[in-house]
């Protein structure tokens, strides 16, 4: 039974420009993914939400403020960045950490990044399930995501497949 849904943040959640430098926070444009309210909007009703990122130039509290500004970070329960876990993706502990901190098992949560070397493989090698969101790249190799979206309005109908 899945539990919590861990998202990545830059181009899963939020749109990542770039050519803007220092924190998403700050920049003079954010927007959020297409299709990701509606997404959260229905998953909140279900599950545990979490942000997990390796930015670079954010702690969590910056990630926060990012998410205030396209209004998506209501429906955040848990953030959690490299800045303050001490550990980056694809690293385990990064993983296993926000597991233990939310108090579940890796088994009851669903990874969702477009990352498919640091969101993806890391949390399938603990027991995560995984979901890429591919918005680009059209190969078929990627064995560690249980699945795959092109788009975030595809992404209730996964985690309800994968919950059976």
């Amino acid at each position: 039974m899945i539990k919590t849904l861990i998202f990545d943040w830059g181009d899963t959640v939020m749109r990542d420009f770039t050519q803007y430098p220092g924190p998403m926070a700050y920049w003079p444009k954010v927007e959020a993914i297409n299709g990701i309210e509606n997404a959260l909007k229905y998953l909140k009703k279900k599950y545990i939400l979490c942000i997990a990122t390796n930015a670079k130039e954010s702690d969590t509290n910056l990630v926060i403020k990012a998410l205030e500004r396209v209004n998506l970070k209501k429906y955040f329960n848990y953030f959690y960045s490299s800045y303050d876990l001490g550990y980056k993706k694809p690293d385990s502990n990064f993983f296993l950490t926000i597991a233990k901190n939310i108090n579940v098992k890796t088994s009851e949560c669903v990874m969702i990044g477009n990352d498919y070397e640091k969101d993806i493989i890391g949390a399938k090698l603990i027991g995560m399930k995984t979901i890429l969101f591919n918005k680009k790249i059209k190969k078929n190799d990627f064995c560690y995501a249980d699945d795959i979206i092109f788009s975030m309005t595809d992404l209730p109908e996964k985690i309800k497949n994968l919950d059976k």
